[in-house]
């Protein structure tokens, strides 16, 4: 039943916030996800024995908002001096051992994983509104769920036991079925300008992506031998284990949206 309670709650949080929230206080939002997220990422960074500095979430922060369309600085020069910047912040934290690359990889990987595509989303809503991105977030909500109850109900072969033993290879086949499903039937009202063939590809790539972002996440979880990133959201974990899928399909949606 908490379970059941919180994901309510998480989904009509997410619809106010995509929906009537304006642009100010959608970026608000964001970023503070985003923030939350990289706690959790410190948490794991860790447990790995690679802690990462507090500033390099501030750069991430700082790359998501170079994103916005608006912005008044070229993406490539924040990008470049971001990265820049926290290679350097990696520097102080080693201490001679055999641990640099993994520390340096440790602050680096919070810019790519976190800051490029919060920062998406945020252009996603951008550019088309909150229908466009609510396209996005419904259809990997819609998938994640198809994976769990097919999964229970039919799952027999495993999907990727070293990393995910619960997940099958029919609860995927369940998640593509209904996630490309409901983007294609919505995209034809949300995303009008997508012809079908488009949404078709466009729904397997975001429902493919969003497995491997939760696949990607569980992976940096059990190597770092936790369950959940944080327990900040009762009955699913923390705002990690709510977001993972969207973080590996939000750029390529954006991508798509900007130059297809």
């Amino acid at each position: 039943m908490t379970r059941v309670l919180s994901g309510a709650a998480l989904v009509l949080v997410a619809i106010a916030v995509v929906w009537f929230a304006p642009p100010f206080v959608f970026i608000a939002a964001a970023l503070i996800l985003e923030i939350l997220a990289f706690w959790e990422y410190m948490l794991i960074a860790e447990a790995h024995d690679t802690p990462v500095p507090g500033a390099v979430g501030a750069a991430t922060c700082f790359t998501t908002l170079a994103l916005v369309p608006r912005a008044s600085i070229s993406f490539d020069v924040v990008l470049i001096s971001v990265v820049i910047a926290v290679a350097a912040l990696a520097l102080p934290t080693w201490r001679g051992g055999r641990d640099a690359l993994p520390r340096a990889g440790a602050s680096l990987l919070p810019i790519l994983y976190l800051g490029l595509p919060v920062g998406t989303l945020i252009a996603i809503r951008e550019m088309h509104g909150a229908r466009g991105l609510f396209l996005l977030m419904l259809t990997v909500m819609v998938s994640d769920s198809a994976q769990y109850y097919t999964g229970r109900l039919f799952g027999r072969r495993p999907l990727a036991p070293a990393i995910s033993p619960k997940k099958t290879i029919e609860g995927a086949i369940g998640g593509f079925v209904f996630g490309t499903a409901l983007f294609v039937i919505a995209g034809r009202w949300w995303l009008p300008e997508a012809p079908v063939t488009l949404r078709v590809a466009l729904g397997l790539a975001i429902v493919a992506l969003g497995i491997a972002g939760d696949l990607f996440e569980s992976m940096l979880k059990r190597s770092a031998g936790i369950k959940d990133s944080s327990t900040l959201i009762p009955g699913h974990g923390g705002v990690l284990d709510r977001i993972d899928a969207l973080l590996f399909a939000a750029p390529i949606y954006y991508v798509v949206l900007k130059y297809v």
